[in-house]
C-alpha cells in the first residue's frame, strides 16, 4: 500500500461515525502536532478536535454522515502525503485539504497533520 492509499484510508475512517465517536481510534490517526482551520474559520488543536469529535456532525451513528466525493491525493516527500477532496453533509459541501506525514514515533503509521475545510457557497459548481 502506498502512502497515498494509507492517508486516504485513514481519511475515510476520520469519516466514520464509529471512529469519531472513538477517541483512541481518532488518537491512533491525529499526528501529535495536529492542526484544523475548519469550514466555521476556528483553529482546531489536537487536544480540542479529540475532545470534540464525539459531538461534531458526522459522529453519531443515527444522525448525517460525510458523503465524500473527488477524494485525490499526492506524495509531496516521502513521508508527506496532499489530499484534497469534497464533502457533503447535512446539504451543506466544503472543499477539503489534508496533510498526512509518516510518523516514526507511531512505527511509521501515517497521521492526519493538517486539515483545512472551505465552505462550498450554494450554486457554486
Amino acid at each position: 500500500m502506498t502512502g497515498v492509499d494509507e492517508a486516504v484510508a485513514g481519511e475515510l475512517l476520520l469519516a466514520d461515525p464509529v471512529v469519531r465517536a472513538s477517541r483512541a481510534e481518532a488518537d491512533r490517526l491525529l499526528h501529535p502536532e495536529f492542526v484544523e482551520v475548519g469550514a466555521s474559520g476556528r483553529r482546531w488543536s489536537r487536544d480540542d478536535m479529540l475532545a470534540a469529535l464525539p459531538e461534531l456532525e458526522g459522529g453519531a451513528a443515527d444522525g448525517p454522515r460525510y458523503e465524500v466525493t473527488g477524494m485525490t491525493g499526492v506524495p509531496l516527500a516521502p513521508d508527506l502525503v496532499h489530499l484534497t477532496y469534497e464533502t457533503v453533509i447535512a446539504g451543506r459541501r466544503a472543499r477539503r485539504s489534508s496533510l498526512w506525514r509518516r510518523d516514526p514515533d507511531a512505527g511509521g503509521a501515517w497521521r492526519l497533520y493538517y486539515h483545512q475545510g472551505t465552505p462550498v457557497p450554494e450554486g457554486t459548481a
